[in-house]
């Protein structure tokens, strides 16, 4: 397995005001993080996210991303993954063909399937079984390449039916495409259509919680390698592998924060450290751990979560230091 370079990016949910979020984006850049990335989800505070154990999302995303990128000269800057169920897909390719164009080439394309049942239902959106939606997101991500190749558009399915028109902006290349999840189908998917794979706990059960940390342990996450190898074929070697480190704690404490952590989840202070989605301990460590698990499962691009509150990306910073392009 050929080892790709690694790439860091800082994911954001929320901020304290606007000139908190303005530091954060021009702090990542200018730590040499390379991409920043929004989430997809509508809904603040309240019962829909309670039920799914999810963090609210503050900002919507298309208008987010593209005040980042005003904001930058050099970071990709995309979402971590665009809900295709949450707007009607020509508009969404028209705006990141848009996003693209005017910045000249650093958009990154997430695309998801959607998960969390409970905002679906909050907001009055028919929340399919996971076949249709798979089968559904297929025909989007087809129709999403079919414009941003630019030209007069066709594309003809089941869900997704458009004719008689061209694609503008022409771009001069198709975005890079991001696809996530943690189920065969997703993974296997991705792997077929996306140039970035992203592994995701497997969040079938539409909440978050012990179910799905235990499907982001190291066990589950090779099975998924094997998913994404097995349904690339030749075009496994040119993808990049992506994870969310969902728990991230820089500390010289590792043995004491890894149990109480463990605890807390129900699992093990060994399966904690060792799963691909957590890093716990030093500078030291992490960079450490991280080359071996480039090694292991080839993953080389790692997304931290910034909340507003918990300065994640400042104390990642010299990991990425350490290790970014190398």
């Amino acid at each position: 397995m050929s080892k790709k370079p690694f790439r860091f990016a800082v994911q954001a949910f929320n901020s304290p005001s606007p000139r908190a979020w303005r530091d954060l984006i021009r702090r990542t850049e200018d730590s040499g993080y390379s991409a920043f990335h929004l989430a997809d989800h509508i809904l603040g505070s309240g019962a829909a996210m309670e039920a799914a154990a999810h963090p609210p999302q503050m900002l919507a995303a298309v208008p987010a991303i593209a005040s980042a990128l005003e904001m930058t000269t050099r970071i990709k800057v995309g979402c971590r993954v665009f809900c295709m169920d949450y707007r009607q897909p020509v508009v969404l390719a028209k705006e990141a063909a848009t996003m693209h164009w005017l910045s000249e080439g650093r958009l990154e394309l997430g695309l998801g399937a959607g998960w969390i049942g409970s905002e679906y239902a909050a907001i009055g959106l028919r929340f399919d079984d996971i076949g249709v939606r798979l089968r559904r997101f297929a025909e989007v991500v087809q129709g999403v390449k079919a414009f941003m190749r630019g030209g007069p558009v066709q594309v003809e399915g089941e869900w997704i039916n458009w004719s008689g028109f061209s694609a503008l902006p022409e771009v001069p290349a198709c975005p890079p495409i991001m696809i996530g999840g943690g189920s065969k189908g997703i993974l296997s998917l991705a792997a077929r259509e996306a140039d970035i794979v992203s592994l995701n706990f497997n969040n079938r059960s539409g909440t978050l919680g012990q179910e799905g940390v235990v499907s982001g342990l190291a066990e589950q996450t090779a099975r998924k390698i094997g998913w994404i190898r097995e349904a690339a074929g030749a075009r496994f070697e040119a993808l990049e592998l992506e994870i969310g480190a969902y728990l991230t704690v820089v500390t010289d404490h590792q043995e004491a924060t890894a149990a109480a952590i463990a605890g807390q989840l129900g699992i093990s202070s060994a399966d904690l450290l060792a799963g691909p989605h957590n890093l716990v301990g030093s500078v030291d460590y992490i960079c450490e751990e991280l080359e071996r698990r480039r090694e292991v499962y080839g993953i080389n691009y790692i997304t931290v979560l910034e909340d507003g509150d918990n300065d994640i990306a400042r104390q990642f910073a010299p990991v990425v230091a350490r290790l970014a392009g190398r």
